[in-house]
Formats: C-alpha cells, sequence, structure tokens
C-alpha cells in the first residue's frame, strides 16, 4: 500500500452520514496473558494460611475460593513472590517490564489479524489503571515496535474495570473524528501485582481470589477498506456520590483495593433500567439482544447481571468461561469475553456492559 496516499489528512473532518460502511468497525481483536499459571487451589492454600489469624482459618476462607468460579489465573511472577513483602518501585518496575511486553504481544497479534504494519497505525489510545508509567505505556512500546513517531496518543488511566468498553468507545470516537485513519486500542492490566502481603483486610482477601494479568488489542477504523463487527452507541452512566464503591487507595507498599460489598446490589437495583433506557434510545429491548457480553467482575456480580437480563442461571456463558480460566483482568476482561463472543459467532447485536470506578457502568453495541 503507497504510504504516501495511506496516510489520513490532517485534522480531516468527520463524516456527515449514519451508513453503516462509514461506522467504526473492529478489524482485529487480540488477546494476551503472562506464563505464570495460578492454579486457585494453590492460591487458596495460601490465601489460607496467610490470612488464618485475622480471618478464621481455612474451613472459614476456602468458599471464598471456592466460590469464585475460578479455575486458574496468570500471573507475570510466580506464585512464591507473592509470600513475601515488596516495595511499591519493586511492584511499579515489573509493570513496566511486563505491561509492555503483553502490549507488545497483543498489539502484534491484532496488527497481523488486520494485516497492517505499525506504521500505519495513526492514533494509539491506552488503557490501564494497575501501574504509574510516565512516559506513558505507548511511548515506551514505540521504543519496541516502530509505529510512526507523529502517531496521535491517549492514555486513560484510573477507568478501572469499565476501562475495556470506555477505551474501545474512545478509539471509535477517534476513528469518527479522523474517518481515513486507524486507531489502535491497547489495554494491559496486571492486577495482581497489587496484591500486598502485609494488608490482612477482607478486600485484599476477596482480591486473592479474584484477580489476574492479562491484556487486550483492537484495531478501529471507519475507512471504506476496513471490515469486521460494527461498533455502535455507547453510553456512560456514574453514580453519585460513589466513590468509595471501587477503586484504589494509595499505600506505602503499593495500591490497596477497594470493595464494597454493596456491587451486587447496586447491579440488581440500578442497572437494569440504565440498560434498559440505553437499549431503548437505540430501538432495541433486551430480548433483542443476541449476546450478552459482560464483564465479569465476580461471581455474585454475573449472577446479578443474569438476573437483571431475565437470563437462565449459566446463560453467560463467555462470561463465565473467560472467569474461569483467566479471572479478573480489570478492564481487559470484557475484551476477552467480547472475543470469546465473536469466535462462536453469536449472533447481533452484543451488548457489551461493564462497572468501574466512579462509581460507573458502561455499556456499548457491537453488531458482528
Amino acid at each position: 500500500m503507497n504510504q504516501a496516499t495511506d496516510r489520513p489528512q490532517e485534522n480531516a473532518p468527520p463524516r456527515d452520514d449514519n451508513d453503516r460502511n462509514s461506522q467504526p468497525r473492529l478489524a482485529a481483536l487480540a488477546t494476551a496473558w503472562p506464563p505464570h499459571i495460578l492454579r486457585q487451589e494453590d492460591v487458596a492454600a495460601n490465601g489460607a494460611e496467610m490470612f488464618a489469624t485475622t480471618h478464621g482459618g481455612f474451613e472459614r476462607l476456602a468458599p471464598i475460593y471456592r466460590n469464585a468460579l475460578i479455575d486458574t489465573r496468570h500471573s507475570c511472577v510466580p506464585i512464591d513472590w507473592y509470600l513475601q513483602p515488596h516495595s511499591f518501585a519493586e511492584r511499579n518496575d515489573l509493570f513496566l517490564e511486563h505491561a509492555v511486553a503483553l502490549m507488545a504481544e497483543s498489539a502484534t497479534s491484532a496488527l497481523d489479524q488486520a494485516g497492517l504494519g505499525a506504521d500505519q497505525i495513526d492514533c494509539i489510545v491506552t488503557v490501564c489503571s494497575t501501574g504509574i508509567a510516565t512516559p506513558s505505556l505507548e511511548a515506551r512500546l514505540m521504543q519496541v515496535i516502530p509505529f510512526r513517531p507523529d502517531v496521535r496518543r491517549v492514555p486513560l488511566f484510573g477507568l478501572g474495570c469499565a476501562g475495556g468498553v470506555m477505551g474501545l468507545a474512545r478509539a471509535a470516537e477517534m476513528a469518527k473524528a479522523y474517518p481515513d485513519s486507524r486507531v489502535l486500542l491497547l489495554v494491559v492490566e496486571l492486577c495482581a501485582l497489587t496484591f500486598r502481603f502485609q494488608d490482612r483486610s477482607k478486600s485484599n482477601l476477596v482480591a486473592t481470589a479474584l484477580f489476574g494479568d492479562g491484556a487486550a488489542a483492537a484495531v478501529v477504523s471507519c475507512r471504506e477498506d476496513a471490515i469486521g463487527p460494527v461498533i455502535g452507541a455507547s453510553h456512560e452512566h456514574t453514580w453519585p456520590d460513589s466513590l468509595d464503591v471501587m477503586g484504589w487507595d494509595v499505600a506505602d507498599d503499593g495500591l490497596k483495593v477497594v470493595f464494597s460489598r454493596d456491587i451486587p446490589s447496586l447491579v440488581q437495583d440500578d442497572f437494569k433500567p440504565i440498560a434498559e433506557s440505553f437499549l431503548a434510545r437505540n430501538g432495541l429491548t433486551t430480548t433483542d439482544v443476541g449476546g450478552f457480553v459482560c464483564h465479569p467482575g465476580g461471581a455474585k456480580v454475573i449472577e446479578a447481571l443474569e438476573d437483571c437480563f431475565a437470563l437462565t442461571a449459566g446463560a453467560m456463558a463467555h462470561t463465565r468461561e473467560v472467569l474461569r480460566r483467566h479471572g479478573n483482568m480489570s478492564s481487559a476482561t470484557v475484551l476477552f469475553v467480547l472475543k470469546a463472543a465473536l469466535d462462536a459467532d453469536e449472533p447481533g447485536p452484543l451488548l457489551l456492559t461493564t462497572l468501574g470506578p466512579g462509581f460507573t457502568t458502561a455499556l456499548m453495541l457491537i453488531h458482528p
């Protein structure tokens, strides 16, 4: 392809039509995870020993691990690493090393799927909330993969589990704003690195039963030569007075997880009208949805979502399978579920849902 004519016009105006062919398309989607496997039975044994004096011993703690519906997760460090204290600086050094490596793996796979070279990417949107990077992660990745020096960079931090959908929405918006461009979305989270050995709180205990590491990359474009599912409408809703529901507190030895026990009840009580209103604005009801692509925040959240959408228990098969194999990888997780749904040729439209700090829900429609 001619590089001189393949690059987008600077500051090109967005197209002013609603034709399906001008909509942003998901031209590629790839996932990646680190090599170390955390088996839930091994984590449970170590966790029970570690938390026994503060939370009542193995018999009392075992159901937390068993009821999480997780068999394995993946980590950038071996399980023995978690059995000793580590400084924030040490954690963040590991974060920078492994986050860039996972981003490179997923980005290379996505570019290969789309049949593109790195120099054909015009914008990079990066989503991450599990480490500090200045220069930002995509700038570091540019030292590994030869993106053009004039590529636009949009780093997004602090979106937590909602970041997968919110990042995909921002990538689609950039593609619409520059319709001859190609946008690369990079999502990477090393949640397991945030476990803090000295913290014996209930939230840290729950985190040991849930968190894993993973990354995803997607190519998004409105170009006439782009093929793939259409990225449809998106919506975000942030609850007032909800900053303490989910997020991080900064401690001397790292990021301290904040979980509220009210998350499943918030889904049951408040999420349904938000989702139904979003669908109605797009001429749909829940019965029109071909597949529910929901971020698996945890087993109770999945159950609340299935109840919310009047689905039979266990109906969210892709969501449950991703949770079983990979655990909760924060923002990357919903893109793992989306890839599973697309690989299985699930009929559209697909409804993507996530919940994250703020407290915020993000929703999106994908039309295969």
